[in-house]
């Protein structure tokens, strides 16, 4: 379907931003045009008809690592985005880490630039990076359009030259203030270093490989350490700031007494934070490994409850792919020795769709907030992403709400198909993907749009609550 065309979507039951209802929505050149009870039809092209099926806007996945350049033997642009249209999504940020080199400089963006095009199958936006001896190049990332800036608190693994760092707090006070001067965002991966650094040395020198050693290298306190610290630095300096996967209900806390203060700051979490716990980490094994890690089935309700009361602004999905065999449990180091990050690019719609709607009864309007909406407000996509509305882009999912089924290993399009959500059952399926009025994805198809993507850029500074503009050249 060409998304020049004129076509229909008929009798969905239609998630708008404050109801659900059965309406029919018109596209033409790639935008929404009419949403109403019935549309004629007499001029479209195509009817899709979608009785019984919700519409929800695509996902807006803001933290999801693709690896190019160089490890895109680990994922890469054209596999990473299959993924993600296959779940719903219909635009992503692909994180500054963990390419070679990575995105801190304004030739490794416009190297980044080069090997997107025409490889991504929705649209997808570019993050810049804050690490150790690249200050000089913040104002060019942002004036080429990164959609926000991304930092370290502690060490964020890979080794070699070049690889992404780590910054001091005093590389972090004048880096928040550089990005406050730019009208930019800084994100920040906020465990401290030095908390994580001295429990991991004291685990090892016992001989505590385990995967329950691990958890306790990283406990909540060094969450809670970092965000306080950061928070601090943002009432100094100014700078809008952002905490990317956020797992413990202590840390939303914190934030939101922040908010109160009057602090720019926003929160996201990921679904493995509400849906798996330190116990499935064990189970699971490496599969299941991220930083910070898993947490209690205690703390897991506990975030539940916040998102519920709209405390957490949003969800990503963080994904994090390496191969399987970085995957293993290595003698000597055990679990220690295996690459942390979740792999569940695909599984992000579906899993909030269970676990929220289904099993605890969040609207679905609130899911659709969480998921779209405001992660594209926050990054300045608002006016053409993230809800369905006339004149915004017609990035729409189209789901199948009576469809069980269970997540198999053949069912991943990302690169490498491991993932710590296989064998679990989901109630729903993503039944059609449409970026900008494009048919992407189908149940029955697979990609069918490949390489139609586009790549997006703010025009407007981040400001928490406020909806930017987007180019997509």
């Amino acid at each position: 379907m060409d998304a020049h065309e004129e076509w229909i979507i008929r009798g969905g039951n239609v998630v708008l931003e404050d109801e659900v209802a059965k309406m029919d929505i018109a596209i033409r050149d790639g935008k929404i045009a009419e949403i109403k009870d019935r549309i004629s039809g007499m001029s479209a092209s195509k009817i899709v008809e979608a009785d019984g099926q919700i519409v929800m806007a695509g996902v807006v996945d803001m933290h999801v690592h693709l690896n190019e350049p160089n490890f895109g033997h680990w994922e890469g642009f054209e596999t990473g985005s299959a993924a993600l249209a296959a779940g719903g999504c219909t635009a992503y940020a692909d994180m500054p880490l963990n390419g070679n080199p990575p995105t801190v400089t304004l030739d490794a963006l416009r190297h980044k630039e080069r090997l997107a095009q025409g490889r991504s199958a929705v649209d997808y936006a570019l993050w810049g990076g804050l690490v150790p001896g690249r200050m000089d190049q913040l104002r060019a990332l942002a004036d080429a359009g990164v959609i926000a800036f991304k930092a370290f608190m502690s060490n964020p693994g890979g080794e070699g030259e070049g690889r992404f760092r780590e910054v001091r707090a005093d590389e972090l006070r004048e880096g928040m203030r550089r990005i406050a001067g730019l009208g930019g965002l800084l994100a920040l991966h906020a465990e401290s270093d030095e908390m994580t650094s001295r429990l991991t040395a004291e685990a090892l020198a016992a001989g505590r490989t385990d995967a329950a050693a691990y958890a306790l290298t990283r406990p909540v306190e060094a969450e809670l350490e970092a965000v306080a610290s950061a928070l601090a630095l943002a009432e100094e300096t100014g700078c809008p700031l952002h905490f990317v996967h956020i797992s413990s209900p202590e840390a939303v806390d914190l934030i939101q007494d922040a908010k109160q203060r009057g602090l720019d700051v926003t929160l996201e979490t990921c679904p493995h934070y509400l849906t798996l716990s330190e116990e499935d980490m064990i189970r699971i094994g490496p599969a299941a490994k991220c930083a910070p890690p898993l947490r209690s089935a205690f703390l897991i309700e506990g975030m539940w409850e916040r998102l519920k009361a709209g405390a957490i602004d949003f969800i990503a999905s963080d994904h994090s792919p390496c191969p399987e065999a970085m995957k293993a449990v290595t003698e000597g180091d055990g679990f220690f020795g295996a690459w942390g990050g979740i792999a569940g690019a695909q599984s992000t719609l579906l899993l909030m769709l269970e676990e929220g709607w289904i099993k605890r009864g969040i609207p679905l309007p609130q899911l659709s907030k969480l998921l779209s909406e405001r992660p594209a407000g926050r990054f300045g996509l608002g006016r053409r992403k993230g809800k369905i509305q006339v004149g915004m882009d017609a990035d729409l999912v189209l789901i199948q709400p009576s469809s069980p089924h269970v997540l198999r290993r053949e069912d991943l399009l990302q690169r490498h198909r491991h993932s710590p959500y296989i064998g679990r059952i989901f109630s729903c399926s993503v039944a059609a993907t449409y970026c900008r009025g494009r048919l992407v994805y189908t149940s029955e198809g697979g990609i069918v749009s490949p390489g139609a993507g586009r790549r997006l850029t703010p025009l407007k500074p981040h400001t928490a609550g406020r909806s930017g503009e987007v180019v997509a050249p």
